[in-house]
């Protein structure tokens, strides 16, 4: 008998362990931090969950967007995002065509949303072109 409850448990802590490196594989913190490391562009969102926010990463540097409901022509659709930078030091060698390239893709997933850039993003965004 005990033999077959040590067995049970051998197993249970198998399924365990199977599990929890199966969630971490499917993490998006972990997919952030990779394309991170390798600035990419990754982009970690619920299109069909307008409460939850939008990460992503481009160039090294994490943006988050919020979302926000309002009425585009017959129905509710996110028409507002507000994007900040998780650590603005690592804007360093962001420039506004990156910026422009991030509202292209948000754009793409988001047609009627209108994006705005918070501090210290948006001094970038508003200067005039040289």
């Amino acid at each position: 008998m005990l033999v077959l409850l040590f067995r049970i448990l051998i197993l249970l802590a198998i399924i365990l362990l199977v599990y929890t490196w199966i969630e971490y594989l499917r993490s998006s913190d972990r997919k952030i931090r990779i394309a991170k490391d390798l600035n990419q562009f990754y982009l970690d969102d619920e299109p069909k969950n307008s409460k939850k926010n939008l990460r992503f990463v481009y160039k090294g540097c994490t943006f988050v967007g919020e979302k926000y409901v309002g009425i585009a022509e017959d129905s509710f659709e996110v028409t507002n995002i507000h994007v900040t930078v998780c650590h603005p030091i690592d804007l360093n060698g962001i420039t506004r065509e990156d910026l422009y390239f991030l509202e292209n893709e948000l754009l793409i997933r988001y047609p009627y949303a209108k994006i705005e850039w918070k501090h210290p993003i948006s001094e970038l965004v508003l200067t005039p072109l040289e």
